[in-house]
């Protein structure tokens, strides 16, 4: 229990939630004790509204979009309180104001909580409508609660500079440890392998965002800074976690297969097993000492693992006779080849918390790492171009404004105290997707409720203005921390300590409190309506062009890979580019999947097929990997004829997956005969046979590596063609051009 406190205390969204209470506390304790109460409650609104854009970035970054926070939440509430006085123009203004806020989201996930920070600012405009210059000095006053949060926001990040990346890594490596013991849960003999592989799926999409936001900050740092011992650590450490992941998900073996042919012989894949479990585990225990600040020390001896396997691989063979190059040998070397790079890239990361680096430890893999960082850029253009249907941003933005209307209309014409609570609780509700809006309704109104309760007991037990503000404060810091994992209890908090507030702001008005619950329900309401009836984002209108950017992203990583097993040589950053483009998008198509999964049954059309491309789409990453992966690790021989013919067709296959999914009715002579490529196809199945019995060679391991790399590259080519033609056809169902047949 003291280890999980102390695990919650140290964590990011504990120390956030410190900033934006100790930015909004101090304020109105020190303006209170010179009578100037308003003015501290102000800023401590500025600096309420500034925290959400916080997100983490390099230092430029977070200084400069705190700082265009500041800014904008000032000016939107002028303009609410300068248009407010003129019918005629105020309701064009705001509804024009609430949807360019809103569209600014295209500009990605920074623009979208700067965007969230100024709706929340309009939202509670009406909670303090003002005229003359005291617009003018209450605008002020937010700009700088949003300044003062942002010097609370520096002195965190001087005092614990490398702390954000330090967890992040953490957590990146613990994620990774997870998928590294579902690989070797898949040894079980009668395993869930669909249910397993799902769970490395939903993991593969943590560990993209995970990836992305580690890339960031280090590669700025990187460049703005200059390399330094902290930053080649943690490069090392995220170019070793990377690598892990990519070996990972480009070995993949034929587990039923392995069972047949080493049923009498079960050491075999029960030390293998030991010694997947024991990757695993040696990550989840580096992951532990990073999180705890402790020194590493490894509690698994993966060499003496893999000299185990390597004694089991010699015994089947002592014990069955079993000739070196015989099917069974090679699939054992190529298990133990995985597990004996994987050791090497855990040793790697180990290393880097254990000894010091240097730049001669990266060993160039650092080279043009920078183009693997988008960088910041906000053209006029992006936001044209979503000005129209086809856009998710463009209909949230619609669904938003018009349900922020209404609310405020209700409010207008109920007998309602306060109609900003209604605003303000569609804007933290409300999001893109059905799924996510309809969750936060339910927890929304749950922690209302649940708050309520707690708050008004509170308040009836105690009468303590001081212990009553104490837990208010208290109900703050806690509300902030759970908020970004588990919203029911983080609503829950933040209710709690609203209420006190007005417990000890207005101890007898009893109603206020209750018009709030009420607010909050209809809010919660309309935001469950709009996003059902007005231009919904249904998951499954945007899920083929998911489905197409995963194919396409898998066909140029293939191209990558063909290139350099003809040209050999060093890899290019552009194949390296491409590899992490394939990634990235086969994690997307997994998310947009799992959102799918969140919507009502009705919405969720052909989601059977729609799971099977995702499954198709990543098991050909996995072996479009593995091909890589054996091209990078081994000296291989010349391409032929016949290898460039089959991925050639691989390639064809999946431009007319593309084709299908941009057109419903392609044009079916795109696909040429399959007449030469079967023969090609045959070819490749003898032509390394052939090529072995006319070469000398000098020893049975050069003999035996041969034979490795032609049955390595002619699995995956013939697996690669199969699920090419696989996703073709799923792709004809989804769009309804073919009857699925069994």
């Amino acid at each position: 229990m003291t280890s999980k406190i102390q695990k919650f205390i140290s964590g990011t969204d504990f120390s956030n939630a410190l900033k934006i209470t100790i930015a909004s506390v101090f304020p109105v304790l020190l303006f209170s004790y010179f009578d100037h109460f308003q003015i501290g409650f102000t800023i401590a609104l500025g600096a309420f509204f500034t925290f959400p854009s916080d997100i983490p970035s390099n230092f430029r970054h977070k200084i400069n979009g705190l700082l265009v926070t500041s800014l904008i939440i000032a000016g939107v509430n002028l303009i609410v309180n300068l248009c407010y006085s003129f019918s005629l123009l105020f309701y064009p203004v705001l509804i024009v104001l609430l949807f360019c806020i809103s569209m600014i989201s295209v500009y990605g996930q920074r623009a979208t909580m700067v965007s969230f920070s100024a709706l929340l600012s309009i939202s509670l405009a009406f909670a303090h409508l003002s005229t003359g210059w005291e617009m003018l000095r209450y605008a002020g006053l937010l700009f700088t609660g949003g300044l003062f949060y942002t010097f609370i926001s520096i002195i965190f990040f001087y005092i614990k500079p490398h702390r954000y990346v330090e967890l992040q890594m953490a957590e990146c490596i613990r994620l990774t440890a997870k998928y590294l013991k579902l690989r070797g849960d898949l040894w079980e003999l009668n395993s869930n392998r669909k249910a397993i592989t799902k769970k490395q799926l939903h993991y593969q999409v943590e560990l993209n965002v995970l990836h992305e936001n580690i890339r960031e900050v280090l590669i700025t740092n990187r460049t703005n800074s200059g390399p330094s011992g902290q930053s080649r650590k943690m490069l090392l450490s995220f170019i070793s976690l990377v690598e892990i992941l990519e070996l990972a998900i480009s070995t993949s073996f034929d587990h039923n297969k392995l069972h047949q042919k080493f049923d009498d012989y079960p050491k075999a894949l029960e030390t293998y097993q030991n010694l997947a479990y024991n990757l695993g585990s040696t990550l989840r225990s580096l992951s532990q000492s990073i999180h705890d600040r402790k020194p590493y020390e490894s509690k698994q001896n993966l060499i003496e693992d893999l000299q185990k396997f390597e004694s089991v691989i010699i015994d089947y063979k002592k014990d069955l006779k079993a000739d070196s190059s015989s099917e069974e040998v090679l699939m054992l070397i190529t298990m133990l080849h995985y597990a004996e790079k994987q050791v090497e890239k855990i040793k790697t990361l180990e290393r880097a918390y254990t000894d010091d680096i240097n730049s001669k430890d990266l060993k160039g893999r650092d080279k043009d790492i920078e183009k693997f960082f988008k960088t910041q850029y906000y053209p006029l253009s992006t936001f044209v171009e979503n000005l129209s249907f086809s856009s998710s941003v463009f209909r949230h933005s619609l669904r938003l404004t018009i349900t922020i209307l209404l609310g405020y209309m209700i409010g207008k014409v109920l007998p309602l105290e306060n109609v900003y609570w209604i605003i303000l609780t569609i804007v933290v509700i409300m999001k893109q997707g059905f799924g996510i809006t309809n969750e936060r309704t339910y927890h929304r109104i749950f922690g209302t409720l649940a708050g309520s309760l707690i708050a008004f007991g509170i308040l009836y037990v105690v009468h303590d203005s001081y212990i009553i503000s104490t837990m208010a404060i208290i109900a703050m810091l806690l509300g902030f921390s759970f908020n970004p994992s588990n919203y029911k209890i983080g609503a829950t908090f933040i209710t709690i300590y609203v209420i006190l507030i007005y417990g000890v702001l207005t101890p007898d008005n009893g109603n206020v409190i209750e018009y709030r619950i009420l607010d909050t329900i209809i809010g919660a309401m309309l935001c469950f309506f709009a996003n059902y009836f007005f231009w919904p984002s249904w998951e499954f209108l945007n899920l083929p062009s998911y489905i197409r950017n995963a194919i396409e992203a898998n066909r140029n990583y293939l191209k990558q890979i063909s290139y350099l097993y003809n040209k050999k040589g060093e890899v290019s950053t552009e194949y390296r580019l491409a590899r992490k483009q394939a990634f990235i998008e086969i994690g997307n198509l997994m998310a947009s999947f799992e959102r799918m999964l969140q919507e009502p049954k009705s919405k969720q059309n052909k989601i059977d097929q729609v799971y099977k491309l995702t499954v198709l789409n990543h098991s050909l990453l996995s072996s479009t990997a593995s091909l890589g992966t054996y091209i990078q690790s081994h000296a291989t021989t010349e391409a032929s004829k016949a290898f460039n013919v089959v991925v050639d067709k691989v390639i064809e296959n999946l431009e007319f997956a593309i084709i299908i999914l941009s057109n419903p009715y392609p044009d079916t002579n795109l696909i040429a005969s399959n007449e030469d490529f079967d023969q090609r196809l045959i070819e490749l199945k003898n032509i390394r046979s052939k090529e072995l019995k006319q070469v000398k060679l000098i020893d049975e391991e050069a003999y035996q590596i041969k034979m490795q790399e032609a049955q390595l590259v002619i699995e995956q080519l013939v697996w690669m063609t199969s699920l090419s033609e696989n996703i073709i056809k799923t792709t004809e169902v989804l769009k309804g051009i073919k009857k699925e047949t069994h």
